[in-house]
């Protein structure tokens, strides 16, 4: 099982990615404060609305970590957005199935064991 951070302004949009990060067997994890309150190592990937400033932060600060995000938003994606090389840049509204697949395959991403050269 997986924690996955959710940073989402909106309660409603909060609550139901919340629901499919339980439904995928994963932690859901709200995120309410700043961004300097998360506790990088405890975090196995994030669901991010990066049209705000806080989840923009949070994002820098988890990409800076290696932790995977997931970008849902009602804008379309800016460079620097992109910069952040996020798994996914979703915009609203979109199916969930979409996101549930790009969560699954981010976090199988991090299960990956590293080559090593012989």
């Amino acid at each position: 099982m997986a924690r996955v951070l959710i940073c989402e302004p909106h309660d409603d949009i909060s609550a139901l990615l919340e629901l499919v990060v339980r439904r995928l067997g994963h932690e859901a994890v709200p995120h309410d404060g700043a961004p300097e309150d998360v506790d990088l190592a405890a975090v196995d990937a994030a669901v991010i609305e990066p049209g705000e400033d806080t989840g923009l932060r949070l994002a820098r600060a988890l990409r800076a970590a290696d932790v995977p995000v997931l970008f849902t938003s009602i804008y379309p994606a800016e460079t620097d957005v992109l910069a952040l090389e996020p798994s996914v840049y979703l915009v609203k509204p979109f199916p969930l199935y979409a996101l549930e697949r790009a969560l699954a395959d981010a976090l199988a991403a991090e299960e990956l064991p590293v080559a090593t050269a012989i």
